[in-house]
């Protein structure tokens, strides 16, 4: 979800609003910001990402009473506990935060130039990476994010024009201010590179995807149809978007899954309910439907989770965590082996993730050949798809179009352009051929 709070349809803002003015104000400054990130040495980058890792520590008080006053807000306006957990800094997570930015800044930069041939003609043709410029992103009421995707910026070296909701905007300010522009000053970077947009209303979201000549690309994090409409109003203004509106874990208990392994899956998987990638459609085979199906739910009962059995009144796919009274629950069902188990989850999910769950590495690997989706994983959960679980780096999202590009989640390696650049050969001194 793109915040807690908003699930408004199209709020699109005027190109003369005070909004759109705003907006454009943030890009333009994040644009000349840019240029002292393009050609900065990787050593000013890496001090950076390590100034933000220290005052994310050191500033624990005053962002955490700044996330206090969000959260007052939150539970006045009735936000659900799932979504509440989604928006609340603690010193645990404070502690989390650091730790994955002193781990990017530990990522030695993707070379430049990669040598693609030597050509017979006397040219070198090489592979160049090039930042975007300025990158767009608007996310959900999760204040960490605004780390997240201003350290992912900063790495590749783009600037940057971030959106939050009006759940989160206290905390993303007090990071912004108390974390990444003083270290980006403090490293000699201009700190203008990473702006936050300072505006509660919804129609701001709007304005960033409208904006191509200075945000050609805009990552939108979050899930459902706040987020598919502005994935529609960004194609209307030739913005392109990395985003996935829909998520939820598939789990699949196949033939060779003991009681052990499914009960361990399950758990693992709903230790968050509020995250995209967290178990939602349950598919037991029916070979074994029988005997699992009692201790399931009996474990379903201790975590506090209800099952919902058929016949389904919802579809099967429905994602759990966009409903905020029914987050608490999981959809199972019964399938006929690893191929209608992968169809299932291809056609009526997102195609975000899916688990299969089986000591039979025949079964395994028919699943895993036949599913579609952004992620695959025998025995271990959809929780996975995350950057830093994962790729051992923090994201900026998760992207599931089915389009060439970056899939998954989405990190600096992902954020350049490709250029192909001819030079003539002998002049050509060191180039790493990378890869």
């Amino acid at each position: 979800m793109t915040t807690g709070t908003d699930h408004t349809a199209s709020v699109s803002s005027s190109p003369s609003s005070p909004v759109h003015d705003a907006v454009r104000e943030c890009a333009r400054r994040a644009a000349g910001g840019s240029a002292s990130l393009v050609n900065a040495p990787e050593s000013a980058i890496d001090a950076a990402l390590r100034g933000m890792a220290e005052r994310v520590r050191s500033a624990a008080p005053t962002l955490i009473e700044a996330n206090e006053a969000d959260l007052a807000a939150a539970r006045a306006g009735g936000m659900s506990e799932a979504l509440q957990d989604r928006l609340r800094l603690t010193a645990e997570r404070l502690d989390a935060m650091s730790a994955q930015l002193t781990a990017l800044a530990d990522v030695p930069d993707e070379p430049r130039d990669h040598v693609v041939e030597r050509r017979p003609d006397g040219l070198t043709l090489l592979e160049r990476r090039r930042p975007v410029g300025v990158i767009g992103a608007n996310f959900e009421a999760r204040p960490n994010v605004t780390v997240d995707i201003a350290s992912q910026l900063l790495k590749s070296r783009n600037g940057g024009v971030l959106r939050t909701g009006s759940a989160a905007l206290r905390s993303s300010q007090a990071l912004m201010d108390a974390v990444v522009a003083p270290s980006l000053a403090e490293a000699g970077l201009d700190p203008d590179a990473i702006q936050l947009i300072p505006v509660e209303d919804r129609s701001a979201a709007y304005a960033l995807v409208a904006v191509p000549d200075l945000v050609p690309l805009v990552i939108l994090r979050g899930s459902g149809e706040s987020t598919r409409d502005l994935a529609r109003e960004a194609a209307q203004h030739g913005v392109r978007t990395l985003a996935h509106a829909d998520g939820g874990g598939v789990l699949y208990l196949a033939p060779g899954a003991g009681e052990a392994l499914a009960h361990r899956m399950i758990e693992e998987s709903l230790d968050r309910l509020g995250v995209c990638n967290r178990l939602n459609l349950l598919l037991i085979d029916r070979e074994l439907h029988d005997k699992l199906l009692p201790g399931i739910l009996e474990l379903l009962t201790r975590l506090g989770i209800a099952a919902s059995l058929p016949p389904h009144n919802h579809p099967r796919g429905f994602e759990w965590a966009l409903d905020s009274d029914r987050a608490a629950t999981v959809t199972i069902d019964a399938v006929d082996g690893p191929v209608e188990a992968a169809r299932i989850a291809n056609e009526e999910t997102s195609g975000l993730a899916a688990a299969v769950a089986t000591e039979d590495a025949q079964v395994a690997g028919q699943f895993l050949d036949a599913y579609g989706g952004s992620g695959a994983f025998w025995n271990c959960p959809t929780r996975l798809l995350d950057g830093f679980k994962l790729l051992r780096l923090p994201e900026t999202g998760i992207n599931i179009d089915r389009v060439p590009g970056p899939r998954g989640p989405v990190t600096f390696r992902d954020l350049s352009l490709r250029q192909y650049v001819t030079v003539p050969t002998e002049v050509v001194a060191e180039v790493s051929d990378a890869g």
